[in-house]
């Protein structure tokens, strides 16, 4: 199943802890980007320049949790 991205804007002041796509890996005890990055946005998200990430999306957890009522 493909994501849509058409929905995702550019944040310029977008920060990794508060996206949805920022997620706890128990096995390597670290956080990562759970999206497919191309090489050029890898560079970034490694190298902590992920301000205006395409893929930003603010983590909302009151969403989530309605969803599963």
């Amino acid at each position: 199943m493909a994501l849509d991205f058409s929905k995702y804007t550019r944040v310029g002041n977008a920060t990794c802890e508060d996206c949805q796509f920022y997620d706890y890996d128990e096995l390597t005890d670290e956080y990562s980007c759970t999206l497919s990055l191309d090489e050029d946005e890898m560079v970034d998200f490694l190298g902590g320049n992920t301000r205006g990430c395409k893929y930003y999306r603010r983590y909302d957890e009151y969403k989530s949790v309605n969803k599963q009522i």
